[in-house]
């Protein structure tokens, strides 16, 4: 948990404007800092499930957030990025919602293309 002088350290160091203490940049930052505090609470409490439960839950909404930032202002996300040191990858088609996959990324679909597969891997065991 972070104490009130080191948000305000954060909110100082990243925020956008003068009174900005809400905007996505600080958001990240701050949930940056709270991850790495636990990740090392959890490296030595190997069995605390809650916190790493609330662990995964802070990673998932930070990854919402800088899909978000990315997706209104890319150029402050590549910055934001360097400067927390992430290395979070999201393609332009997981920022923008477009192109998710297909039924047919994911293997074949039609009954001609299974038995294609199959065929070829009982050749070639045969």
């Amino acid at each position: 948990m972070l104490t009130k002088e080191q948000k305000d350290k954060i909110i100082k160091k990243f925020k956008t404007h003068e009174s900005d203490t809400g905007s996505p940049e600080v958001q990240i930052a701050i949930l940056t800092e709270e991850i790495i505090q636990l990740t090392d609470h959890l490296k030595s409490h190997k069995k605390d499930f809650s916190s790493r439960r609330g662990l995964l839950r802070k990673v998932g909404m930070r990854r919402r957030l800088f899909k978000h930032l990315q997706k209104e202002d890319q150029k402050s996300a590549e910055e934001l990025s360097k400067k927390l040191k992430l290395k979070i990858i999201i393609t332009p088609s997981e920022a923008t919602g477009f192109g998710t996959p297909m039924q047919s990324d994911f293997g074949p679909d039609s009954k001609e293309e299974i038995e294609e597969e199959t065929e070829g891997k009982i050749e070639k065991s045969s």
